[in-house]
């Protein structure tokens, strides 16, 4: 084919119109510079600048009008722009800035940035479970179970996690609601959990980490306009997962206040009032619980879980149970109770007709896998109509991550006493190390001038209240003054830590969140760094006498 022919060719596969008559080309480069038609109009309306080259676009800039953009500041979705998260906010961007500084040899008053603003367990050095990697490194690599170095408790949990895969495949899809021997074992745990209560798989859906479980929910709940738009009841302070989810369905968010003077409790009659009022302007329609508590640390009482669940019965309230940390009790005055296992002992006339959802999670726990982003929520008395709308609504996103689901079964599945992984499984000191720390952050910081720490309970943080005096309030300005505060800190000392304005706080407290999962040995240079500069921050700011009251 001629020269000619191979250009006219070339054109037609792009999509241009040929006319053989007056077609001038840029040989040099390849390029097309011109084609003019001289019965179809100019070349523009035939999309030229759609397969330019760069070449092309600079040759022939001068004469277009530059493309707005369609999504700006002002266009973007309001409810986008709503959404806050504290946790990865403004003073852990910052925290990335300064650690890269470092990196490149820029000089700050410390070596290293300790984050302590997120309970990302792994990332804080804590150890890999062997006997989950192991499962989910079989599932993933079958050719693996023929290996003498794997032990024959890890191989027959991933041969039947490989069973219940399409094509035997960690790669296939799941059923939306997950594969369904995990969702059998995930029931059995909650069974054994709740000593025999009843558990249903029909009723468990594996969830991408326990926030897509609890998104979901939430998104099933929300309607309504005016004074019939949906209400959601959640605690203050907050994991700020739930505001920045209401803030994105634009519903509302009702605040009911925690005890911080009874370490965290909560109290009944602050949710009949927060409830009360919110009915003049809202719909309340579901209440949230997160026990153990997030920012807070608290484990409930079950005579407060009983409270919580008549009120939900007497107000006709769908109720979120927020148990992802259900393992992290570290207070021998405390224990663990599920809702639902209260719920079921609360008899027959509840169990059968309060609407519960609960959450759990990889991430937290013993394991701290939470990169895998497995979880699960199991739901109960959902009209038979509602959870077709629900797993139709999972389906949208076809399924979680199976390697998630896979490390989701190992937790509920762990290795039994008779079983070769047992004992090293069962040394894990995890817990244990979690409840030292607990403890010495507590002491530590109840120690110091101007801060006051509750016990921390459960969970993995600790959420002190600080004294700010006066002028440093002055001097914040627009910011909260808990940020500057935690600003100065990471400034000084390289401490990555939230502040209380992130989670929520009653008006004029200010308070910080810091994980407790750096090792013993860091986690006591942050304590003791956070004193020095607490104390150095208060005589910067305060008068002598501020400092002895």
């Amino acid at each position: 084919m001629g020269g000619t022919g191979r250009r006219v060719c070339f054109a037609r596969q792009v999509g241009f119109p040929i006319c053989r008559d007056d077609i001038t080309w840029r040989t040099s480069s390849c390029l097309v510079q011109s084609i003019r038609f001289k019965t179809q109009g100019p070349v523009e309306q035939y999309g030229l600048k759609r397969y330019s080259t760069a070449e092309a676009t600079v040759v022939t800039r001068e004469n277009i009008k530059m493309r707005e953009k369609t999504l700006t500041m002002e266009t973007l979705n309001p409810q986008v722009k709503a959404v806050e998260y504290a946790v990865r906010g403004p003073i852990v961007l910052k925290a990335g800035e300064i650690e890269r500084g470092l990196q490149q040899g820029q000089k700050h008053p410390f070596t290293e940035v300790i984050k302590a603003n997120i309970g990302d367990a792994h990332a804080m050095g804590q150890k890999p479970i062997t006997f989950l990697r192991q499962v989910v490194a079989l599932c993933s690599f079958p050719e693996l179970l023929e290996s003498p170095s794997f032990p024959e408790d890890a191989k027959v949990r991933a041969g039947r996690i490989l069973q219940g895969c399409g094509g035997q495949s960690l790669g296939s899809y799941s059923a939306s609601q997950g594969v369904d021997c995990i969702r059998r074992d995930i029931a059995a745990y909650i069974k054994q959990r709740d000593k025999g209560v009843p558990a249903d798989w029909d009723n468990v859906y594996l969830t991408t980490g326990a926030s897509d479980g609890i998104v979901s929910i939430l998104k099933m709940l929300v309607s309504g306009q005016g004074l019939s738009r949906c209400g959601v009841m959640i605690p203050i302070p907050q994991y700020p997962l739930y505001s920045a989810a209401i803030a994105e369905m634009d519903a509302v968010q009702i605040n009911y206040y925690l005890d911080e003077d009874h370490c965290w409790a909560l109290d009944i009659n602050e949710l009949h009032r927060a409830y009360l009022a919110a009915k003049e302007h809202c719909h309340p329609r579901v209440i949230c619980i997160i026990n153990p508590g997030n920012p807070t640390g608290q484990v409930q009482s079950k005579k407060c879980i009983e409270e919580v669940l008549h009120f939900a019965f007497e107000e006709n309230l769908f109720v979120m149970a927020d148990e992802v940390y259900q393992d992290n009790v570290y207070s021998t005055d405390c224990q663990f109770h599920s809702f639902k296992k209260v719920l079921y002992e609360m008899g027959p006339e509840y169990f059968n007709t309060v609407e519960l959802a609960s959450f759990h999670s990889t991430s937290k726990g013993y394991s701290g896998e939470c990169g895998f982003r497995g979880g699960y929520m199991e739901v109960l008395n959902l009209d038979p109509e509602v959870k077709a709308q629900l797993v139709k609504l999972l389906s949208v996103r076809l399924c979680p991550p199976v390697s998630g689901q896979a490390a989701m079964d190992v937790i509920v599945n762990p290795p039994l006493p008779h079983e070769p992984s047992y004992p090293q499984f069962h040394e894990s000191t995890i817990l244990g190390a979690l409840a030292e720390k607990a403890r010495m952050t507590e002491h530590i910081l109840n120690a110091v001038p101007g801060i006051k720490c509750n016990p921390v309970q459960g969970a993995m943080y600790a959420f002190p209240s600080i004294f700010i005096p006066p002028r440093a309030v002055e001097e914040a300005l627009g910011m909260p003054p808990d940020m500057l505060y935690c600003l100065r800190l990471l400034e000084d000392t390289g401490i990555c830590i939230v502040p209380g304005s992130g989670f929520g706080q009653r008006e004029g407290t200010h308070h910080f969140r810091m994980t407790i999962l750096p090792s013993m040995e860091k986690l006591k240079v942050l304590l003791e760094k956070l004193r020095d500069f607490h104390i150095k921050f208060l005589k910067k700011y305060s008068s002598l006498e501020e400092l002895e009251r």
